[in-house]
């Protein structure tokens, strides 16, 4: 499945150089996972009920083309890997211009705490079956978890 959303950008998006902020760039990425999470069922209620919830070890944000004020965006969400269990993931975002244009990439890695331990865990199925049907990047990687 190819998941990809469109915004429109908001005038709190940019610097005065008339330049997208670099962090936002990091926020239209989350707000897509986010859109994802809830195309699945997986709503902040669904995760509140299955005490269970994403967390990030590590945000990587590479430039390529500048976005300015007016123009419009889409994020497009891969699976850039997963750990056997489903424990950690990895995603990879692309956030292109109103053009098409690849404007960043944007690779997280994560994982998934139960919320009452707040210990890392195994999702549920429905997490499961999202990465299952989510598309892979030609690299995409099984990560290792190290037993502990």
């Amino acid at each position: 499945m190819i998941f990809k959303c469109s915004f429109p950008t908001r005038w709190a998006d940019f610097d005065p150089n008339n330049h997208m902020r670099h962090s936002a760039y990091n926020d239209y990425a989350a707000e897509a996972r986010v859109r994802l999470f809830k195309k699945f069922g997986l709503t902040m209620q669904e995760f509140e009920r299955l005490k269970i919830g994403p967390i990030l070890f590590q945000e990587n944000t590479k430039f390529f083309k500048e976005i300015t004020m007016g123009d419009d965006i889409s994020v497009e969400v891969l699976l850039l890997g997963v750990s056997e269990k489903g424990e950690r993931f990895k995603f990879r975002h692309h956030i292109y211009r109103g053009d098409g244009k690849l404007a960043a990439e944007i690779e997280i890695l994560g994982a998934w705490l139960d919320l009452n331990k707040r210990k890392l865990t195994v999702p549920p199925r429905i997490i499961i079956e999202l990465a299952e049907q989510l598309n892979r990047t030609k690299d995409f990687e099984i990560i290792p978890v190290s037993k502990k």
